[in-house]
């Protein structure tokens, strides 16, 4: 695990690694584990990655495994309980947005038939694979994410600045940002075709 050159963000923790080497970068066209990313990005902001990574689990168990039909229908109760959990990120506005993001979520997927269709359009299907040496390259923002941001703003979703975005498109593989110099960048960066 230690021999093989990665971009460097994922530090030396286990599990940080481990996302690093097998998810990072990969396309995702599956519309819970899209939820899942969404949700965990909002709930990342302001904080680190390693930090929500570390309570995914726990994220999963409380939110009923990020199925958006089961979320959107969460009332006071359930947020009063979800406060309570120390398992998670105990942040009223976030835990309400996940809430209504949920909600928005399932009119996207009933719009365009899933929102794997709506969000990937944004790149036009494919992996946009960029070529990066350090990671002081690597942006946070791009007018990929702008355009993203605006139009989910727009459809009432909340904490999706164009930097969230940016992030949720890095996980969920729509844009390759591992440093030419990682392992992992020739392996994703084969035909840019998004893969089922």
């Amino acid at each position: 695990m230690k021999d093989k050159t990665r971009c460097g963000w994922e530090g030396n923790t286990e599990l940080m690694i481990r996302y690093h080497d097998s998810e990072w970068g990969v396309p995702v066209h599956d519309d819970r584990m899209l939820f899942e990313f969404l949700t965990l990005d909002a709930f990342q902001a302001g904080l680190s990655w390693a930090g929500i990574l570390g309570k995914r689990e726990n994220f999963r168990a409380a939110f009923d495994n990020f199925d958006p039909a089961k979320i959107a229908k969460y009332d006071q109760q359930k947020v009063a309980q979800l406060l309570q959990n120390p398992g998670i990120i105990r942040n009223k506005s976030k835990i309400t947005c996940s809430i209504s993001n949920a909600q928005n979520f399932l009119k996207i997927q009933q719009e365009f038939g899933s929102f794997d269709q709506y969000i990937w359009q944004f790149t036009d299907g494919k992996t946009i694979v960029n070529q990066w040496q350090e990671l002081s390259q690597v942006p946070a923002s791009s007018p990929q994410s702008d355009a993203m941001s605006k139009d989910l703003k727009a459809r009432g979703f909340k904490f999706v600045g164009s930097i969230i975005c940016y992030a949720f498109m890095q996980a969920a593989g729509m844009v390759n940002d591992h440093l030419l110099g990682c392992f992992r960048y020739q392996e994703l960066a084969g035909p840019t075709e998004s893969r089922p």
